[in-house]
């Protein structure tokens, strides 16, 4: 592909760190109106039990194409982070799953901040779209291009492409399906941007909701709840922080869950057999334990695992 002089090209920074933002850093790197000067992104850290130091999947991403230099900030709002973005010269920010508050200085570029979300914002803004719209049981949901202001998700949307779901999905499969539809988009809406041509507008004041960080302690399957609502945490929750039940004292992970009526019998909390499978009596039904993982073991399914405790079902 051949490409136009540097000074034609719009010199672009580009801030992420989850596997969220790769479509979108590829296609950034492959345009020829734009320059990616530098790659922001969190720094590397220990991964797995040899605890080996590994880089963010947009760092790793940003070494493979050869664009630099790479910033790792613990802070980005921090003075001397700012200093070296700027250092940069850049025009305009992109940004996708970066996890940190942009500074006001990158908010002022030319040609602003752009931010790509994967929610119908104002829906689920913040930390945590991808499970909070499976959790929630969404029929759709919707990718945005918007420019970000100094608010949490709050800036006014360029464009939005919805998404619709069939009930199925899990996050790790949503977030990459979703991650493509975000890349088409922004590949598709950044030459009329840089025009002046597609006006930002500002988002609707109906329907917001704001998502948080996730905790371990979100993923314990209450009983007490719709086997329904228990069913969509386990897709939610792929991978953190996982879903689980308390037996015996110990933690069985659940990874792929599925639903049946209830029985005669069944008390909400009540580990109960489906034909083969065990199951989790509820307040609305049954969770069928499809894959569980036990306290140090491999994933298995959920018969293969019964089959070890025939005497305690």
């Amino acid at each position: 592909m051949s490409h136009r002089p540097d000074e034609d090209r719009v010199r672009t920074v580009f801030l992420g760190s989850g596997s969220f933002g790769s479509p979108a850093l590829r296609r950034l790197a492959a345009r020829d109106d734009i320059q990616v000067v530098g790659v922001v992104t969190a720094p590397a850290r220990p991964v797995g039990r040899k605890q080996v130091l590994t880089l963010t999947p947009i760092g790793a991403l940003a070494v493979e194409l050869a664009l630099g230099p790479v910033l790792t900030p613990e802070r980005l709002r921090a003075p001397e982070s700012v200093a070296g973005v700027l250092a940069l010269e850049p025009a305009l920010a992109v940004l996708a799953d970066y996890g940190q508050l942009v500074p006001p200085a990158l908010l002022d570029l030319p040609f602003g901040a752009l931010n790509l979300h994967p929610s119908r914002l104002p829906r689920w803004r913040g930390a945590s779209p991808i499970p909070a719209t499976i959790a929630a049981g969404d029929p759709e949901t919707a990718v945005t291009l918007m420019r970000m202001d100094a608010g949490l998700d709050t800036g006014p949307i360029v464009a939005q492409e919805p998404f619709p779901l069939g009930g199925t999905e899990n996050a790790p499969d949503l977030e990459e399906r979703l991650s493509e539809a975000a890349a088409d988009l922004l590949d598709r809406c950044l030459r009329p941007w840089l025009d002046g041509t597609l006006p930002a507008r500002p988002q609707v004041g109906e329907g917001m909701t704001l998502t948080r960080p996730l905790r371990r302690e979100d993923g314990r399957l209450d009983p007490a709840r719709p086997a329904a609502e228990l069913e969509r945490l386990v897709r939610a929750y792929l991978p953190w922080p996982g879903t689980f039940l308390e037996l015996d004292g110990e933690r069985l992970v659940v990874s792929a869950a599925s639903v049946a009526p209830a029985e005669q019998g069944d008390a909400p909390g009540r580990l109960v057999r489906s034909g083969n499978v065990p199951a989790l009596a509820t307040s609305d039904g049954r969770l069928i334990l499809v894959t569980v993982t036990p306290p140090g073991k491999r994933a298995m399914s959920g018969e293969e695992w019964l089959r070890g405790r025939r005497d305690r079902a």
